[in-house]
Formats: C-alpha cells, sequence, structure tokens
C-alpha cells in the first residue's frame, strides 16, 4: 500500500482541444472491448466498422450500446451513424486476436459506398432477422435492431450512443465452455482497445480470477489485524484477498498453533529462532506466496504467527 499519496497531472477537458483531451481520455478507460459494427443503407450498400466506444449494458433486455462519435479532426460524422438512421439495424461481431489486423485495416476512411469487408478480407454471412450481414470469421456476433439513437453533442469528438436490442446471437461452438454453460475466455481469445495505436490480448497468463464477493460477506480490510493492515510490503491487491474471508472461515488460535508444526512454518521458525526480525520477515513472504497460490487459509495461518514468532 503507498504510504504516501502519489502525484497527478489534473486536467480540465474543457480547457483542452478536443485532439489533446482525446488521447487522456481513451489512454485512461482501457481497455475497452471492439464493437465491429456491420451496417447497411437505404440502397443496400454495406459497411463495417470497429468502435471501441463500446459494451453490454443490460442483459434483460439485452442492449448492447457502442458510439461512434464525431471525428474529432473535422466533425464529420461516421458512415455507421448514417446507415443506422436509414436502416436501424446492426450487426455487432465480436473480434478475436486472429482478426485484430484485418478489424484495423477496415477502421481505415475508405468513400461511402465502399464495402470493408472486401476490403479487410472478410466473408459476409447471411443475418437470420436483420439486413445487415455478419463476419464469418467473428467467434460472435449479435444481430440487434437499434432502438434509439442519443447525440451527446454536435462538437468534434461528440459521441452518438446507439442503443441496440440483441435479437438473435452466434457463438462460434469451439469458444463455448462443456455442455455450452458459456463463454470460456481462453478459448475466445478476445482483443480490447487501448490508447494510440496500442490493443491488448486477453489470453494466456494475462488471465486471472478474482472471486467474487458476492458469494459471501468479506470482513474488510479494516477488519484485518493492524500489523498486516500498516503492512508495508503486502500490496493493496494481497490486503483485499486476505479481507475477502469470512469471519467464520478465520483460523482459530488452536489452528494457528496447529500449523507450527508444518514442514515449511517449522522450518522457518526453527531456522530464525533467534531473529524476531527475520523471521517474522520470512513468514510474511510464506504467507504472500501462499497468497498468490490461491491458499487463502493457509495465508491467513501464517501471517497471524507473524506478530508474535
Amino acid at each position: 500500500m503507498p504510504t504516501s499519496p502519489p502525484l497527478f497531472h489534473s486536467l480540465t477537458p474543457s480547457d483542452l482541444t478536443p485532439a489533446q483531451w482525446h488521447p487522456f481520455l481513451v489512454g485512461a478507460v482501457a481497455p475497452r472491448p471492439v464493437a465491429f459494427a456491420s451496417t447497411i443503407d437505404a440502397e443496400g450498400r454495406v459497411n463495417l466498422s470497429p468502435y471501441s466506444f463500446f459494451n453490454a449494458f443490460s442483459s434483460n433486455p439485452p442492449i448492447l450500446v457502442f458510439s461512434p462519435a464525431n471525428r474529432v479532426r473535422d466533425n464529420s460524422q461516421k458512415h455507421t451513424l448514417q446507415n443506422v438512421r436509414e436502416v436501424p439495424e446492426v450487426v455487432i461481431n465480436i473480434c478475436d486476436f486472429a482478426l485484430v489486423e484485418q478489424l484495423s485495416l477496415a477502421s481505415t476512411e475508405y468513400a461511402k459506398g465502399v464495402n470493408e469487408f472486401t476490403k479487410a478480407g472478410l466473408t459476409e454471412l447471411a443475418s437470420e432477422l436483420v439486413r445487415p450481414p455478419r463476419v464469418a470469421e467473428a467467434p460472435a456476433a449479435f444481430e440487434c435492431v437499434v432502438e434509439q439513437v442519443i447525440e451527446l453533442g454536435h462538437n468534434n469528438g461528440a459521441g452518438n450512443l446507439i442503443i441496440c436490442r440483441v435479437v438473435r446471437a452466434h457463438f462460434r461452438q469451439d469458444i463455448l465452455l462443456p455442455d455450452a454453460a458459456g463463454i470460456d475466455p481462453f478459448k475466445l481469445d478476445a482483443v480490447a482497445r487501448l490508447g494510440g495505436d496500442w490493443y491488448c490480448r486477453a489470453s494466456g497468463s494475462s488471465l486471472f480470477e478474482v472471486a467474487k464477493p458476492n458469494r459471501h460477506i468479506g470482513i474488510g480490510i479494516d477488519q484485518l489485524p493492524e500489523h498486516l493492515r500498516t503492512s508495508t510490503v503486502l500490496t493493496g491487491n494481497e490486503l483485499g484477498r486476505l479481507a475477502n474471508i469470512e469471519h467464520s472461515a478465520l483460523p482459530t488460535p488452536a489452528q494457528i498453533e496447529e500449523f507450527r508444526a508444518e514442514p515449511m512454518v517449522a522450518y522457518l521458525l526453527n531456522k530464525h529462532r533467534d531473529d524476531a526480525a527475520e523471521r517474522a520477515q520470512q513468514l510474511l513472504q510464506l504467507g504472500r506466496q501462499f497468497l498468490a497460490e490461491g491458499r487463502l487459509v493457509e495465508a491467513w495461518k501464517t501471517l497471524l504467527l507473524t506478530p508474535n514468532t
């Protein structure tokens, strides 16, 4: 945990030009999922373009929202926005790592009427309930009707919220959990947008789990023993993990005493029996190791030995 407040660079958006403010916003609000949106205009011409001002906002009704912002450069509006006003339907395709370069290519500002499916080398797949096609190569796609378009302003960079209701969804079978119970994040291999030219990839060691606290009532950091709560070694994440335990799950004094006989603990206690400070430091590191391994109760038993060893 930090021992002193960090220094901040503070900004007021209205004091900056849109071009100056934009990189701070998209650089810090990250990573952002990407809506790879396919639309058609009144003449049936197809458009495909990615938007990282995007997320899911409701599961019942199933609502997705993305925002084609007015161009910061000249305040012009995107073809996607023009299309959904003419034909209020859209397919929001989800991009994985295998598609990210083609997705980026589709963001090129081609002239109206140019089909980005063709430019990006992607395959049109007929939708079932809406008119725009979906991307055959995408691991997931949501056919949507446009419920509402909300203009957030008329200036350079102003957003236009396109509120979409999902009427049909498609998920490639190889990304599903067993028994089609949901999406396997390791198989999805999702990408997300950062600032500038940067993206990130949600795969491999970058994926991690944090137990949801709604499964029980954690004691909270304020209830940690003082020597843990004020530790300059334990991180905020480690304190949060320790605090996400119910009172009833905390080890009893008898269990802590019994834990002294555990081989690793007994070794440390014996090795550093004449150096209380080093003994406490080694136990602290062992407790952190248990935390990293997801062994919360063992971590608690170890760390509760540190003030009285």
